[in-house]
């Protein structure tokens, strides 16, 4: 027997005496994976995929290290506080600068400018052709200078640009400042997704990016309440409007400035000059470490500063397995997105005052963050993506089909308010399709670029949501509603879909795989040259 022909049956000796399916059978996206280095030749395998790679945690690794759950429910909670807190007041920051536009339309800002309704769609159009194609340049940048350094960067960018629309003249200014801000915010989601990557394992995901959207409802209602203050201020003869770009923007830049110093490179790397005692013990970084990859031993395929080439950029975006979902992020929220853009327009034009129509788009965003953090629970605790991604476009759909064909809309002021708010608040599935996107791509590079690619779609989808509602379908918008019934009655159909073709997939696979002898299975996984969600031994989360 040759040396090869005896490594692969010793392999899968150790395979079968297991007593449940591990990673040296298959990785399974959704997250069921045991121990995948309790075979000391695949851990070796990938102790040397670290060592080429440079990969910052390679000295951490330790495949026979053992730790408490207690010990890791502790870990965890510190992760909770340093990382996804700080990763929601980044989030935050970007919200605000973002979410104030439409805040500042019910203070006379088209007036203002002497801009119309189509104006505001340009607007609109140029910050989010803007915004997607900025981000899969954005995601080179950062995965070459590192997410630590670039989000900060980013921030403090698009902030001092939102300040700058306090001295808005006219259309003109109107679009570079949109154009501007759209190019410096792209890619900042993907990048905080990356980052948020390197701590929490595939399952942990969903719900701690569930937060992040969260904090932009929440963040939606305070700002709310602050223009509800900042647009009353009149001083130097400036507008509210104005008052309220400088001072949110300035409040975000301070969140960027300490960013700076809240964001470690890696769990290996929290001690610094001016974090001298870091985040863990030396024991805690081990099951930081060591947690993370037994849930995806890819994970360390490239250190947290290497730059993705233009081979792996193209690999990446020729992945087909991973098309359906950004089919899906194009769709599903279409629907609900112009009625959410001209909500603030419509309750003036119901007679509201300026103030009282900002306090009104509260209960839709109350309503949002509960379907968004039971959906996003559910679709975990139930191990199902598409079933709960189904929740949005259905409720969407009968939202529109209301306010379509209601006889009353506009004139039966709180009637249409109800139907309103009943759309906004539609269940927002956003945290489960980016970590979909995420569990799917079973690499550095490919999680890298998907997340890119899944918002550039997303932002394709605010595109055209955009320019739906036109000037000369005003003010109910009946062509352009009708439009949005047909949009999501397809987005239902499209999620469908999505799950019957990850099931065949993976069916497809595991028929090829058990086919596949002993020796034809270790020899697959020592001589493969496929990579991410092309390995014959991967399945797909649905």
């Amino acid at each position: 027997m040759s040396k090869k022909e005896q490594f692969a049956v010793e392999t899968e000796e150790i395979n079968s005496s297991a007593s449940s399916v591990t990673y040296t059978d298959v990785l399974d996206g959704a997250g069921t994976n045991q121990n995948p280095f309790s075979d000391p030749k695949v851990a070796q395998q990938f102790r040397d995929l670290y060592e080429k790679s440079q990969y910052e945690c390679r000295h951490l690794f330790d495949p026979e290290f053992e730790w408490t759950e207690a010990e890791e429910k502790r870990v965890k909670r510190k992760l909770e506080w340093r990382v996804t807190g700080w990763a929601c007041i980044m989030f935050m920051a970007l919200q605000i600068d973002r979410a104030n536009l439409g805040q500042a339309l019910a203070d006379n800002f088209l007036d203002d400018l002497n801009l119309t309704t189509n104006d505001y769609n340009y607007g609109n159009t140029i910050f989010l052709v803007s915004f997607m194609s900025a981000e899969i340049p954005s995601q080179l940048i950062s995965k070459r200078l590192g997410p630590d350094r670039w989000i900060p960067l980013q921030i403090c960018m698009w902030s001092i640009v939102a300040m700058c629309q306090g001295a808005l003249s006219g259309r003109a200014s109107f679009f570079v400042t949109r154009c501007l801000i759209g190019l410096i915010e792209g890619g900042f989601i993907p990048d905080l997704v990356l980052w948020l990557s390197y701590f929490y394992k595939s399952k942990e995901l969903p719900i701690r990016l569930s937060f992040f959207w969260t904090t932009l409802y929440l963040c939606n209602i305070f700002t709310s309440l602050l223009a509800f203050g900042l647009l009353r201020i009149r001083a130097g003869g400036l507008q509210g409007w104005r008052w309220l770009f400088i001072i949110e923007g300035f409040m975000t830049l301070c969140i960027g400035v300490a960013s700076f110093f809240r964001m470690p490179a890696s769990a290996a790397q929290t001690k610094t000059r001016f974090r001298k005692k870091g985040w863990f013990t030396d024991r805690e970084e081990k099951i930081v470490v060591n947690r993370v990859l037994r849930d995806d031993p890819f994970k360390g395929d490239f250190h947290n500063r290497q730059a993705i080439t233009p081979k792996n950029l193209w690999q990446c975006l020729s992945d087909y397995h991973m098309w359906p979902i950004y089919a899906m992020g194009l769709l599903i929220y279409i629907g609900s997105t112009p009625v959410t853009q001209y909500m603030t327009l419509t309750l003036r034009q119901m007679g509201f005052s300026p103030f009282n129509t900002n306090l009104m788009t509260i209960p839709p965003s109350v309503i949002r963050i509960v379907f968004l953090l039971l959906s996003t629970w559910l679709s975990e605790k139930f191990n199902q993506r598409a079933l709960f991604a189904l929740s949005e476009p259905i409720w969407t759909f009968g939202g529109l089909l209301a306010l379509r064909f209601y006889s009353g809309a506009l004139s039966d002021i709180w009637g249409t308010y109800v139907i309103l708010i009943l759309i906004i608040g539609s269940p927002y599935v956003h945290a489960i399709l980016v970590s979909w996107a995420s569990r799917n791509s079973n690499t550095v590079a490919q999680r890298t670029i998907s997340a890119a690619m899944y918002n550039m779609c997303v932002q394709a989808g605010n595109v055209i949501a955009s320019n739906i509602y036109r000037k000369d379908d005003a003010p109910q918008y009946y062509r352009g509603n009708t439009q949005l019934v047909a949009i999501s009655a397809a987005s239902i159909v499209l999620v469908l879909l999505v799950k019957v073709y990850y099931v065949a997939i993976n069916r497809h696979r595991d028929n090829k795989w058990n086919a596949m002898s002993k020796e034809e299975k270790a020899e697959y996984k020592a001589t493969t040259k496929d990579i991410g969600s092309r390995r014959l031994d991967f399945r797909f989360a649905h």
